[in-house]
């Protein structure tokens, strides 16, 4: 568990907002040397899960470095438990105890703020030791008692909105942070349910972006964050193949006999750009070194050679984008 003198030695991020409209304002500043005076967007960012001490370390390092070298403000991102697997079978992480062992580690090593994820309430008090950003998934985002827990530890709350909600849900779960004592919340769009899709016999379930959510959740009063990978995931334990001309889903099976959801990692670029153009507050995305071998989430993560990369044009659009800013529109006739 981290003591007070490391949880001091970190970062702490504070999120502040605009109560006289819905403006957002993520508080986070260009880093020393930055030639670019528009205020970036925060990155959230790092493996789907724990799977080593060494593994995590190392791409703490590297996606520090990147960061840095173009003033984004990095939230490093790792789960310790992977609770809501498909299957029972499938790599899960090393646990409650021994993940925050590790995270505490990456925190103090290279000064970097924390977040992960918890999936019941008890989990709380001990994540809110190490991570300055406690995150309730999308399958979670309106149990209330997780809510309150994940609040009172005083840390910022990401609430990442359910594939089954409508964005006006989340300004409800972000009241439930404030009710509680809590300024500090923030929401995040991570996709949406949209029926279903049947083809070759094979029924998939189908999850889409709407890029309206941007704006809408805005009305949760908070800044607002983009799940740039997992909004693209594909039904859970098949990936999308091409067949003869054909689309169809298969299972994606792993070692051990569980299973894993596909995904559109060529889209993730596209879903980046929009959001950032919209002039959300921030980015999330998992980030891998090889994720053809990744045991979670493989087929979303985006490859670590291409992250400065993207990161760079994300940046650039940020610098021109009016996104943030009041588009009034004057309804009255046109004269010559």
């Amino acid at each position: 568990m981290a003591s007070s003198s490391s949880s001091d030695k970190a970062k702490i991020l504070k999120c502040s907002v605009q109560r006289d409209g819905f403006f957002l304002d993520n508080a986070f500043q260009p880093a020393q040397g930055s030639s670019t005076t528009s205020k970036p967007f925060f990155l959230m960012a790092g493996p789907n899960v724990i799977e080593s001490e060494e593994h995590v370390m190392r791409m703490a390092n590297h996606i520090k470095a990147i960061t840095s070298k173009l003033g984004l403000q990095l939230v490093f991102k790792a789960s310790f438990d992977k609770a809501n697997r498909t299957s029972s079978k499938s790599f899960r992480g090393p646990g409650l105890v021994e993940g925050l062992k590790i995270l505490e580690k990456v925190k103090v090593a290279y000064d970097i703020p924390i977040v992960t994820d918890v999936h019941e309430s008890i989990q709380c008090v001990a994540v809110g030791r190490v991570a300055d950003i406690i995150q309730i998934p999308a399958f979670l985002c309106r149990q209330t008692d997780l809510l309150v827990a994940a609040a009172k530890t005083g840390k910022i709350v990401n609430i990442k909105k359910g594939q089954f909600c409508a964005p006006s849900v989340m300004a409800n779960s972000a009241e439930k942070i404030r009710l509680a004592g809590n300024e500090n919340v923030m929401v995040c769009e991570r996709g949406t349910m949209f029926g279903y899709t049947v083809e070759l016999d094979c029924v998939a379930d189908d999850l889409i972006v709407d890029p309206r959510n941007f704006e809408w959740m805005r009305e949760a009063n908070c800044p607002v964050v983009v799940d740039v990978t997992h909004s693209l995931q594909q039904p859970a334990g098949k990936k999308l193949l091409t067949i003869s001309g054909i689309h169809t889903f298969n299972e994606l099976e792993l070692e051990g006999g569980g299973v894993a959801s596909g995904g559109l990692r060529e889209l993730i670029p596209c879903i980046a750009r929009t959001a950032v153009a919209v002039g959300v507050d921030g980015i999330f995305k998992e980030v891998h070194d090889d994720p053809l071998r990744a045991p979670v989430d493989g087929p979303t993560q985006w490859p670590l050679h291409h992250l400065e990369e993207l990161l760079e044009e994300l940046r650039a659009i940020t610098g021109v984008s009016k996104g943030k800013q009041s588009f009034k529109i004057d309804l009255t006739p046109f004269r010559d």
